[in-house]
């Protein structure tokens, strides 16, 4: 008889017939007994500090959608898609300073209400007309824009930068994010240097606190987002002001800073400069909570996201840490990349491996001369840096007596209160009620879906097959085992396949959280897979990650202190269970006579299957699924199972199961979900209402099966 696909690998197994004297305990066994599974995410986690290289695109066409997806993901990881209402900024400015040949003010501003952004405003003194416009985000540097080398170091380390020729005066030395502004102000820039979230000024919420819990995940709140939307605000107050040309905004920061540039220029088009100084890396990509988020770098890196700048003008500089390596990995295809465009000069790199981790004078100007290019501040060739009179600390402070921080200044938890509050307000605004919204649904929902399983869906593409023994022949029914997987990911799902001599072209995928096992009790087909069969439909039953033979020697460990570092890097639990769930979508719908393919959902793998649906379009026809009365609202921890970030933030399970629409679904065992709330106006909207069945309570199994093959 012929088998469903290709011949028999090398070294097959011998598989036993399905009942009688030899038959196996699990009938459904795949790989030997005692060995596990080769699936790549079965192996040590990516962490980061893994190896994050760049692939330049094989064109541009291929490159600009590469990028609009990076966007998006960097959007949906930090909590800015849909973005947050920018509300009207009402700066205050005040307390000028005077120096030589600019000045220094003070600024603050909300940038959501009661949520308060602070730093100096660097001004070029004697200039008319429009000046370029530079943002200026610090990095980790002790007590941040208020940073004093002799107090952090001490004196020694200052005379060594000194001798070491990093720096060439003792206040550079001692001030160097005060030496970088100044500079750049007397070339001719209104600069805005500004707090990271709890540094400085920035003190209502302590520096990578308070958005570490399950629910700041579930709803992709984080420091990370929090800080990428005040760099925004940040940009737009400094293109607020009537004396910055628009058209020549410059970003630059180092370290954690560095990691504000590249992500702020990945995300927003205004920028025309950068130069991220010692952080663009193919090692280690950002050690602090502020720079990690859940599915920020999943399948991608900070070379990548310095690369969505392309064609506009990207300079960097590295020493001896992480970065040092980067005129080897990372620029020569930064370089690449800018070639597509015709722009190889406009992308820089530069490592000074005499220095440790930086942003000293060598490399500040570097920085100056890649801006006077760039920005066309018409300076002498080359810029150096000349010598300034510092300000104490104490003396930039946005408030004192006569500025005291805003009585509405808020901490995080009534910042979260608000985020929320209004991101459901957005997110509810997509509800489907017509054919317009429910397009829109689908274009923020389910692109944020997408993110949230990991790997793009192609459900067209090709999976790769290994059979596994022989076809076994029991009574009519043939049982078919495989390892598969999408190509090129190094993924080893374990899957059985049977069909009656009677075949009619119907594949019911069957998803349980016991696995392919389930099919089996005491060695006999169970009554609900018998019945299938009788009705000449197909099963394919795969052990998605983590339930049968699909298991390692431990499962995945979520970080304790924030699961940033662990799902920004790593999909959740149950992200590669729905991608597994797609994976054995797509190979059904590949196999030989395949004409339509149903799926069904058991027990607490009904959600897994409802995910699934919402992303597998017409690839599938019916869906029935148990929604075990789950809904999200009961993850707790950030190591649950059902842990998905994002999940509440985009309507819980309603909001995610209203894009099965139009596809005929039944959701059983629904009550208290909710989901009535999202997916009937969804039918509705599609047109599709009589596709869609909800029962409160369980169905039977043959009940299930008669309306999946009537």
């Amino acid at each position: 008889m012929m088998r469903l696909l290709g011949s028999i690998a090398c070294g097959i197994l011998v598989v036993a017939t399905l009942t009688g004297r030899g038959a196996e305990k699990d009938p459904t066994r795949v790989l030997k007994p005692g060995s596990v599974s080769a699936d790549s995410r079965l192996g040590p986690p990516r962490t980061l500090d893994s190896y994050f290289p760049f692939t330049p695109p094989r064109s541009k066409e291929n490159w600009e959608t590469r990028r609009r997806s990076i966007r998006e993901q960097i959007l949906i990881a930090t909590g800015l898609w849909p973005m947050p209402e920018r509300q009207p900024l009402q700066p205050v400015i005040h307390g000028k300073i005077d120096r030589d040949d600019y000045t220094i003010e003070k600024v603050f501003f909300a940038s959501y209400p009661g949520h308060y952004v602070s730093g100096n405003l660097y001004r070029p003194k004697n200039k008319t007309g429009k000046m370029p416009g530079v943002l200026c985000p610090h990095g980790h540097w002790a007590e941040g824009r208020f940073f004093d080398g002799l107090k952090a170091y001490g004196a020694q380390r200052l005379k060594d930068q000194l001798r070491q020729g990093a720096e060439k005066t003792i206040e550079g030395a001692r001030f160097p994010l005060q030496a970088r502004c100044a500079q750049l102000a007397r070339m001719g820039c209104v600069v805005f240097h500004y707090d990271m979230v709890g540094t400085a000024d920035s003190q209502q919420i302590g520096h990578a606190a308070g958005f570490t819990d399950a629910e700041a995940d579930l709803r992709l709140q984080s420091a990370m987002g929090l800080q990428t939307f005040n760099s925004i605000r940040a940009l737009d107050f400094l293109l607020s002001l009537p004396d910055v040309d628009e058209k020549r905004i410059g970003v630059t920061g180092a370290s954690g800073g560095g990691t504000q540039t590249f992500i702020l220029c990945a995300i927003d088009d205004r920028p025309a400069v950068a130069f991220p100084a010692v952080m663009v890396s193919t090692a280690m990509q950002g050690g602090c909570i502020c720079e990690n988020c859940s599915y920020l770098r999943q399948n991608t890196g900070n070379v990548e996201f310095a690369a969505l700048f392309a064609p506009k003008p990207l300079g960097m500089s590295a020493a001896n840490d992480w970065t040092k390596e980067i005129e080897t990995k990372g620029l020569p295809e930064l370089k690449a990349l800018y070639k597509m465009y015709d722009a190889s000069d406009q992308v820089m790199g530069k490592a000074y491996l005499q220095f440790d981790h930086n942003y000293n004078q060598v490399s500040r100007e570097l920085m100056y001369n890649w801006f006077n290019k760039h920005l066309r501040l018409g300076q002498p060739d080359p810029v150096v840096e000349k010598p300034f009179v510092p300000v104490p600390p104490n003396e930039l402070s946005v408030y004192d007596e006569s500025h005291p921080r805003p009585k509405d200044a808020t901490g995080a938890e009534a910042l979260r209160r608000y985020m929320t509050k209004t991101s459901d307000k957005q997110i509810a605004a997509l509800q489907p009620k017509d054919a317009e919204s429910l397009a829109s649904s689908r274009q923020v929902i389910g692109k944020a879906l997408t993110t949230m399983i990991g790997e793009p869906i192609h459900l067209s593409a090709t999976i790769d097959e290994v059979p596994v023994g022989q076809d076994v022949d029991h009574a009519g029914v043939r049982l078919h085992k495989a390892l598969i997987g999408r190509k090129g990911l190094g993924e080893q799902l374990p899957v059985v396949m049977l069909r009656g001599p009677e075949f009619d072209g119907t594949v019911v995928v069957w998803i349980h959280p016991s696995g392919k096992a389930s099919l089996f009790k005491d060695g006999e087909l169970v009554p609900e897979a018998k019945s299938i069969l009788a009705k000449h439909a197909a099963i394919l039953a795969p052990d998605v990650f983590w339930t049968g033979e699909l298991k390692g020697p431990k499962p995945l460990t979520v970080n304790s202190k924030y699961a940033g570092y662990t799902f920004g890097y790593n999909r959740p639990l149950l992200s590669n269970r729905v991608h597994d769930v797609l994976t054995a979508i797509a190979f059904a719908r590949q196999q030989p006579h395949t004409k339509m393919v149903d799926l069904i959902g058991w027990k607490e793998a009904g959600p897994w299957v409802l995910l699934a649906r919402a992303l597998a379009g017409d690839t599938v026809a019916r869906t029935a699924a148990d929604c075990d009365r789950f809904h999200f609202e009961k993850v707790v921890k950030t190591d649950d199972p059902m842990m998905l970030p994002g999940a509440l933030k985009y309507g819980g399970l309603p909001g995610l199961t209203a894009l099965c629409a139009p596809g005929e679904l039944w959701l059983q065992n629904a009550e208290g979900t909710g989901l009535e709330n999202w997916v009937k106006p969804a039918y509705k909207a599609a047109q599709a209402s009589a596709s869609l069945r909800q029962t409160a309570e369980k169905a039977l199994e043959a009940e299930t099966v008669d309306w999946l093959l009537r």
